[in-house]
């Protein structure tokens, strides 16, 4: 009898510990579990299957300068790594994991990479593939659970918080310093002259003649949250986009004809800057420094 019962209860066991690692796998989600391929959506609108560690190298090809140091190149290989698997993780759509464009992250193939690169390709593409390579399967945490580790080319020399930008507040990505992102870079303010005509239409504005600029309001990386227009309330975010400018650091000088515009920076500015981490490995900081700088709180652990 006793052995009758021990045989149900080890039966009993083993159900619950299949049915245990089933939900972790399903919770854990993992490309690695599907022969490490993911499913992209080109330009083209084309679906393609392709391993994930060649789908990072066209990510990197396409989002940071190949020139720049290898341990920024490792950074954003486990910041778009993270990135992607986020999106596997939370995406409804059957067919594919992920867009290859900038609504999620850029994607180049080699001809692309060729055409970019010229006759550094070899070079370019093996120091890129090195950076995927030597971070391979590594993604961000926190609180064990995959991050959304947004990321952009160059601050105003400070980061914005993730909720000034996009309304969800992400306790991993909070407004911090770049110091390494200043007036020694090229573009680091650029300035942009608009016809006022076209301000106003881009705008929307009903009057043209005179221009009034109030009630601005900064956050505190100096981005603006929002401002008024000839009386019509913006947000930072909103003029940016209506004008394409590079950020929303921007101030705005009335001419005659023509709205002068400098902006500093470029990008959302939420979490990692790129020119900010190849500045900060410039100064011997490896991509784990890099990357718990711009994003708070994490750890970094390979995928299983």
């Amino acid at each position: 009898m006793k052995n009758k019962i021990l045989i149900c209860i080890v039966v009993v066991l083993s159900i619950i510990t299949v049915a245990v690692v089933s939900k972790n796998k399903e919770t854990n989600h993992s490309f690695f579990d599907k022969d490490d391929t993911i499913k992209i959506k080109t330009k083209e609108e084309r679906i393609e299957e392709l391993k994930i560690e060649d789908y990072l190298i066209g990510v990197l090809a396409a989002e940071m300068p190949a020139s720049f140091e290898i341990e920024a190149l490792k950074a954003q290989a486990v910041a778009s790594r993270s990135y992607a698997m986020y999106k596997i993780l939370h995406n409804e759509s059957e067919d594919y994991d992920i867009l290859t464009n900038v609504t999620n992250q850029s994607y180049i193939n080699k001809e692309e990479m060729q055409e970019k690169w010229k006759n550094n390709y070899t070079t370019y593409l093996n120091k890129i593939t090195n950076a995927v390579r030597d971070t391979e399967k590594e993604v961000m945490y926190y609180n064990n659970e995959i991050i959304e580790s947004f990321y952009f080319a160059m601050s105003n020399g400070a980061t914005e918080d993730a909720k000034a930008v996009f309304q969800t507040d992400l306790p991993y990505i909070k407004a911090t310093t770049s110091s390494w992102d200043n007036e020694t870079l090229n573009n680091f303010a650029v300035t942009t002259n608009i016809d006022k005509d076209q301000f106003c239409k881009s705008l929307k504005l009903e009057e043209c003649n005179a221009i009034t600029i109030d009630n601005i309001n900064y956050s505190a990386s100096h981005r603006i949250n929002s401002l008024e227009i000839n009386n019509k309330k913006f947000k930072g975010t909103e003029v940016r986009s209506l004008l394409n400018l590079r950020s929303t650091d921007f101030d705005i000088d009335i001419g005659e004809s023509e709205i002068i515009i400098t902006t500093k920076g470029y990008g959302h500015g939420v979490g990692m800057s790129q020119y900010g981490a190849n500045g900060m490995a410039k100064e011997g900081y490896n991509y784990k420094e890099i990357l718990s700088h711009y994003y708070n709180n994490i750890t970094i652990n390979k995928m299983v």
